[in-house]
């Protein structure tokens, strides 16, 4: 008889490229394992890829919905698929894992950042009361996690953090899958244009980014994302830099693979604000991926694979006309260029790839379903 693991998550969208492409897909083609995946989005229940896609409902936007009704909804649904374990994405439904803990359930909670840290960057927390909220749910963490059965870690740094509180705890690192983005594209048949792929907002770099823009000359940049903030969208959009950008809005995973394979450098200057600090961004590894030089924020650990793997230039996200002055060198260097891709492309493949991350999924369940 087959195992039931459900995946549950009140806020990321059902095409989540962690969770749905890599470890519900991943999952879904083992024989032994059924594997469903609950969302909140509105847009119905599907099967896709092997994978029993289960909508709880319409989406209602903002936080308190997400945090409290949609919280009840998930509960109510995984209680009746009765499975065998569950897989929790966000930090607001911990709860539900104690309760599912408490019927006998085996739970896993993945976390996907450092939300400890996260919160701190939250503007839609008043400033004077984030270091509180911080503390509370890093106590709350602490309590939860000695009871789940494993903590999954999206970076080796938070993983050494939950092995202070649970020694069942790893790494499932968001590396790409080998092939979904790499292309076969001749550097001589691309284009002067770069890019940016990811959410955008101002701690992401984008007022930064699109003032670079403006210094530099014939070049495009192709815009892959969905703005968070009305009020930055406004203000780059009066920008002189903005009359290079191309803006494309969200994209598919095929749309992005195209995108990249006609650019010439793929751009990840995130502010070095403490949330980012010790992160790994999934944008610098999938431009690795394609073949792209990245240009990157020159924050200690990200020029450690960017400037170990010599496949970019690290750069003081804060600073414009660095930016601007990175992608100029990349155009005007062709061949340094080119070879930068090649070797990020080759760092992927020989370890940064979810084929080595599945094998590490693929064991946390072989252990939690046969102890």
């Amino acid at each position: 008889m087959k195992k039931r693991i459900t995946h549950l998550t009140s806020a990321h969208a059902r095409y989540d490229t962690r969770i749905y492409f890599k470890m519900c897909s991943s999952l879904a083609k083992n024989e032994n394992y059924r594997v469903s995946l609950v969302v909140a989005d509105g847009k119905g229940n599907e099967t896709k890829n092997g994978v029993e896609i289960l909508d709880i409902g319409t989406k209602t936007s903002g936080r308190i919905y997400r945090m409290t009704s949609a919280v009840g909804k998930v509960l109510k649904k995984a209680q009746e698929l009765n499975s065998d374990v569950y897989h929790i994405h966000d930090p607001e439904l911990i709860p539900i894992g104690l309760k599912l803990k408490k019927s006998g359930k085996k739970i896993v909670f993945d976390s996907h950042e450092d939300i400890e840290k996260d919160i701190l960057s939250k503007k839609w927390i008043p400033f004077f009361i984030r270091k509180i909220t911080s503390k509370i749910y890093m106590l709350y963490e602490s309590y939860a996690f000695k009871k789940i059965d494993y903590i999954i870690a999206a970076t080796p740094y938070i993983r050494d953090k939950f092995l202070k509180i649970n020694k069942n705890c790893i790494d499932i690192n968001n590396f790409p899958i080998i092939d979904e983005l790499s292309n076969l594209t001749l550097w001589n048949e691309k284009r002067d244009e770069v890019c940016y792929v990811g959410g955008i907002a101002q701690i992401r770099g984008i007022k930064e980014v699109v003032n670079a823009m403006g210094f530099t000359k014939n070049v495009r940049l192709n815009l892959v994302g969905i703005f968070s903030e009305k009020d930055v969208e406004d203000e780059v959009k009066t920008y002189n830099g903005w009359r290079n950008v191309t803006e494309l809005g969200f994209l598919g995973r095929s749309e992005v693979a195209k995108i990249m394979s006609y650019s010439k450098a793929g751009l990840v200057t995130l502010h070095p604000i403490v949330t980012y600090l010790d992160a790994l961004p999934v944008k610098m590894y999938e431009y690795m991926a394609a073949g792209l030089p990245v240009i990157s924020s020159d924050i200690k650990l990200w020029k450690e694979i960017v400037e170990g793997n010599n496949c970019g230039i690290c750069v003081n996200p804060l600073d414009p006309k660095a930016i601007a002055d990175a992608i100029e060198y990349i155009l005007a260097h062709p061949e340094e260029a080119e070879q930068m891709g090649k070797n990020g492309k080759d760092a992927v493949e020989n370890r940064y790839n979810w084929g080595v991350e599945e094998k590490k999924l693929m064991n946390v369940y072989h252990k939690l379903l046969n102890d």
